[in-house]
């Protein structure tokens, strides 16, 4: 494995306007379910995953992870892996309005599509990060090609096909709420609607005025369709890979990724609640979730020379919840941000740790 380059990492530092930005190579793939496009960063590197990227509805690579991949922090890990953005089918910039009538894949089936990726470029393993239905899409990948998949940062995954009373539920708003006002319920909180602060603003106007809004109702309809997961701690239906949950302390789906966890193998499962953080935390907070991903690296054996900075003076001495579920081989903790006890250790296999930052 080559040597990796000892970094320093400030704090807090975004790509500053005058960094050059990386080479990006757009490519599109035909596969059994239609057409799909996907963006390349950087080159493959020896005996590394790509890290792959799915996003969620009403956004596009871009709206969903630039901030988090632009960030000052996370640029040490993307020159230790290459990166594949995927576009979900006409969600990426400047796609063209499907005919009516046209048959949208289910979320299964774009699942489906990843083999064509990764054959088309000759990648044998990935890193999956995914949110909401991006998330359930990585996921059902990681359960039908478990040998691909080292490992899942699922961002406000919800397993669970929708029941019969959030069917009624979602259709008495359809008749009050626009498309657009839906899946912004969908992405933020209440209160972050009603605070209506900037980051709202923006992306409420990239929805409502998108182009591709009718792709994107496509694709909002999948995403209400998805099958259940049917994960089972123990069963035979589970992530055999290690997992990082992650939601924001006000997200509208903190219940459902709290469900997923407990349906996880928790030797392999890690789950990060991050206060402040609201319904997309990979938006606003950067930080915190890149310092949590370079520790979900280590724990895989990727990046062992990598300096951390922010959580490592987040953890506290109170370990609020030590219940032993194997003996001492699996405990869930609770760590704030308002402690500077030291250095917090990468978790190792056989912790789920629930994480309040």
């Amino acid at each position: 494995m080559a040597e990796l380059q000892e970094v320093q990492i400030t704090e807090e530092k975004p790509l500053l306007p005058g960094q050059t930005p990386e080479a990006a190579k757009t490519h599109s793939v035909e596969t059994p379910y239609g057409s799909v496009t996907f963006t390349v960063y950087g080159t493959p590197k020896p005996k590394r995953p790509a890290i792959l990227t799915y996003h969620d509805v009403g956004l596009n690579y871009k709206s969903c992870f630039q901030p988090l991949f632009q960030f000052g922090d996370m640029q040490e890990i993307i020159q230790n892996f290459v990166r594949v953005h995927v576009d979900a089918p006409g969600m990426e910039e400047g796609a063209p309005v499907f005919p009516v009538g046209y048959q949208y894949p289910s979320l299964d089936q774009l699942a489906d599509m990843i083999p064509c990726i990764l054959q088309y470029l000759n990648f044998s393993s990935i890193i999956g990060v995914g949110v909401g239905a991006g998330a359930y899409i990585l996921s059902r990948f990681a359960l039908t090609h478990p040998d691909t998949v080292e490992g899942l940062v699922l961002i406000n995954i919800d397993p669970n096909a929708k029941g019969w009373m959030d069917w009624a539920a979602h259709k008495l708003t359809g008749l009050t709420s626009s498309i657009p006002e839906m899946i912004l319920g969908h992405l933020f909180s209440q209160e972050e609607l009603s605070g209506n602060s900037e980051l709202i603003q923006k992306y409420r106007n990239i929805i409502m005025h998108a182009p591709n809004l009718d792709n994107i109702e496509l694709y909002w309809n999948s995403y209400n369709n998805r099958r259940d997961l049917n994960l089972e701690r123990g069963g035979d239906i589970t992530l055999k890979c290690p997992v990082m949950l992650v939601v924001g302390d006000q997200a509208p789906h903190e219940d459902a990724v709290v469900e997923c966890n407990s349906k996880l193998d928790p030797t392999q499962t890690s789950f990060l609640k991050m206060a402040d953080s609201g319904g997309q935390p990979q938006l606003t907070q950067p930080g915190k979730l890149t310092e949590a991903f370079k520790y979900f690296l280590q724990g895989m054996g990727y990046m062992a020379s990598s300096c951390m900075t922010r959580l490592s003076r987040s953890r506290t001495a109170s370990l609020t919840s030590a219940t032993s579920i194997d003996g001492n081989r699996s405990r869930s903790r609770t760590l704030s941000q308002s402690s500077e006890s030291g250095p917090l250790p990468p978790g190792p296999p056989g912790h789920t740790m629930e994480v309040s930052c």
